[in-house]
């Protein structure tokens, strides 16, 4: 055996795996098999349990989509309207929910407060304790129906304003855009919003996903793995880059300016946010819808300023970089037409992907089996223990 080194490196490893391809942050790693959500970066596809997730953001509405990710199948129109009368019992935020919301600080973030909201709604459901798949589907609905509202309410108070009941019978995409600003959206608004809900209410296997399933292979609660992806989410390099976005384009100020600043920023070796992806290999196939919604608010509203800049460093990046747009990109012109303000947009993310979330919860639990990967020792080996009093002090 050997003597450990007197001044051990302060990280672990740190150089021994250099040269290792282990498929770091498990890129091309495959680790279950599943029928939610087809992504094909290759061709630039993405489907919903075989259905093209595109057609869905221009034909169907987000409480569709959520149907068919939770029972595999687009409803009849009965099935339809039975599962639609559903969220109306989901629609209010129990009491003490809107008390814990009104006791943060002014400081917190919106992900901070939908992250511990989230968690608390838990010990207020009628279902809590009951872990079977009927329980486990009315929880899923009542979480797609009560994120929005928190995000809302939570908005709200920290504006000076107080919270506002939804009206039942309209729309997710309506509700929380009634909720948020105390008037009823636009046709046009509550179908673009809807639309952009569709087209992130899956993913496959993205980090705040995954997170969820490894927290419910556990068999610990849906609050508690949705909690888990909300926490993952959290994190910058996952949720935000549509905020950064935001503020690329408000640097920017102008069409005219975009081409100098995002050249200066390439050449610096900067990156350009809303830029590139883990699987697609071409333009993000949600960026066409998207696109084109945020244009046609943007001149709804006379001001297409933030579109316009966009559009040039789309242009410019893909130009230089042959790099193309992700769904990030024209998320954020979309969002600041419809009014959002830039903290709310990776919340926002979670009203849709709460959707895909609690689906992947649900097909884990189907054919459970306890998520627990290996990982390869690089650290030093076989040092033999030497008693503190014997250890040189140098």
């Amino acid at each position: 055996m050997s003597a450990p080194p007197d001044n051990p490196p302060g990280q672990i490893g740190s150089a021994q795996g250099q040269g290792h391809n282990l498929g770091l942050g498990l890129a091309d790693i495959t680790i279950c098999e599943s029928e939610i959500c087809c992504i094909d970066g290759k061709e630039g596809r993405l489907l919903y349990r075989g259905y093209d997730a595109i057609e869905l953001a221009r034909q169907s509405t987000f409480e569709e989509v959520a149907y068919l990710l939770w029972y595999g199948a687009l409803p009849r129109p009965t099935e339809f309207k039975a599962f639609l009368a559903g969220f109306t019992g989901s629609m209010a935020l129990p009491m003490e929910t809107t008390m814990i919301l009104r006791m943060f600080p002014k400081a917190a973030t919106p992900m901070e407060v939908i992250r511990t909201a989230v968690s608390s709604l838990g010990h207020w459901d009628p279902d809590s304790g009951n872990t079977g798949l009927d329980a486990s589907l009315r929880k899923a609905q009542r979480l797609t129906e009560r994120i929005p509202l928190l995000i809302s309410a939570h908005q709200r108070l920290r504006e000076g304003e107080e919270p506002i009941r939804p009206i039942p019978g309209r729309s997710i995409a309506f509700n929380f855009l009634y909720t948020l600003f105390g008037r009823e959206p636009e046709p046009l608004v509550e179908r673009a919003f809807d639309a952009a809900l569709v087209l992130h209410a899956d993913h496959e296997l993205n980090a705040s996903t995954f997170s969820a399933r490894v927290t419910a292979s556990t068999m610990a609660d849906i609050y508690s793995a949705v909690t888990s992806a909300i926490g993952t989410l959290k994190g910058p390099l996952h949720g935000g880059a549509n905020t950064e976005v935001m503020l690329l384009l408000e640097e920017i100020g102008e069409p005219a300016r975009a081409r100098a600043v995002i050249e200066k920023k390439l050449a610096a070796g900067e990156k350009i946010p809303g830029f590139g992806h883990r699987v697609y290999r071409c333009e993000d196939p949600r960026v066409d819808p998207l696109r084109a919604y945020a244009r046609e608010l943007s001149a709804l509203h006379g001001d297409s300023r933030y579109f316009d800049i966009t559009c040039e460093i789309d242009k410019i990046v893909v130009e230089q970089t042959k790099v193309f747009a992700n769904v990030d990109l024209y998320t954020a012109s979309l969002y600041t037409a419809i009014g959002l303000p830039k903290e709310l947009f990776t919340p926002v993310f979670a009203i849709s992907r709460t959707v895909g979330w609690t689906s992947h919860i649900l097909e884990q639990w189907s054919k459970n089996r306890l998520i627990r990967p290996r990982a390869e020792y690089i650290g030093p080996a076989s040092y033999a223990y030497i008693p503190i009093r014997e250890r040189s002090r140098g």
